[in-house]
C-alpha cells in the first residue's frame, strides 16, 4: 500500500470513529436512531453536492438502490 493510500485509509477510519462517537453520544442523549440516520444522510448528501455537484451525487444515489438490495449495507444479515 502506498503512502497516499495509507494516509487516505487512516483518515477514513478516523472520520468513521468521529461519526460513531457522535452517534453514540446522541443516542445517550435520547435522540432516536432514525432521526440520526435521516440527519446524517441529509448532512452527507448536502456536503457531497457542495463538493461534486448535483449530477454526480444523483448518479451515486441511483447506484445505492442496487447496493441496498444486494445487502451491501446490511450489517446483521440473516441467510437461510
Amino acid at each position: 500500500m502506498e503512502l497516499a493510500e495509507l494516509k487516505e485509509q487512516t483518515q477514513k477510519q478516523a472520520a468513521l470513529r468521529y461519526i460513531i462517537d457522535a452517534w453514540d453520544e446522541a443516542l445517550h442523549d435520547g435522540i432516536e436512531p432514525e432521526m440520526l440516520a435521516n440527519a446524517s444522510l441529509f448532512a452527507a448528501l448536502s456536503d457531497l453536492v457542495s463538493i461534486y455537484g448535483e449530477e454526480p451525487v444523483s448518479k451515486m444515489a441511483d447506484r445505492l438502490s442496487r447496493r441496498i438490495q444486494h445487502g451491501e449495507l446490511t450489517l446483521n444479515r440473516t441467510t437461510q
